[in-house]
């Protein structure tokens, strides 16, 4: 049980399921509750389906494609980035131009619940405890998500429309300042990979 524990910490802390919350409610919160919920499951079971995939066979695929956790990292960035800014930017929401199942796939599932720290996390836990606890620790944080997505229209409720659209806009001023840090942070990784091959 000590092992289990191990591995859901790390993990937990990679998904960040309630770091994810407020742009997951600034992304859907001009949508019907159908469409929220929709998206919610499908973000959720991409980024769970990824995850397990990624720790069974992550690092084999890599491999093969030549693609590393950094390049992983920047192009996650500039996705995110480019979605933020052009939200901030334009008076239309993102959730009317983009089908509700859409932003399920991309960007929640994947990088914003699943993206290169879960990847990173779920490589080093794999070699140190084992994949079935890996699987049982990314299950169990998969379920959290699903938990808070579940309770966060409570909290549309709470703050009402003008609250949601100041709360929206935000929340993409941060997810742009996220997408500025996984592209410093795949830049560093790949001059540092650079420094050590000079």
């Amino acid at each position: 049980m000590d092992d289990f524990w191990l591995s859901f910490v790390p993990l937990f802390v990679a998904v960040d399921a309630l770091g994810v919350l407020p742009l997951f409610l600034a992304l859907t919160h001009n949508m019907e509750t159908r469409d929220v919920r929709r998206t919610a499951y499908r973000s959720v079971a991409t980024a769970t389906v990824l995850a397990l995939a990624f720790a069974a066979g992550g690092p084999l695929v890599l491999e093969m494609l030549g693609i590393t956790v950094e390049d992983f990292m920047i192009a996650g960035g500039l996705l995110l980035l480019a979605l933020a800014v052009r939200e901030l930017l334009t008076e239309k929401e993102l959730a009317h131009r983009l089908e509700a199942g859409g932003l399920g796939a991309v960007p929640l599932g994947v990088p914003l619940i699943t993206g290169p720290a879960v990847f990173t996390t779920s490589m080093l836990l794999v070699d140190q405890f084992g994949l079935y606890l890996v699987t049982a620790a990314i299950l169990a944080n998969m379920l959290i998500v699903a938990l808070v997505f579940r309770f966060g229209n409570a909290l549309r409720r709470v703050l009402g429309s003008s609250g949601a659209s100041i709360a929206s806009k935000v929340a993409n001023l941060f997810l742009a300042a996220i997408a500025v840090m996984m592209i410093r942070r795949g830049l560093e990784g790949l001059l540092a990979v650079a420094g050590e091959a000079v």
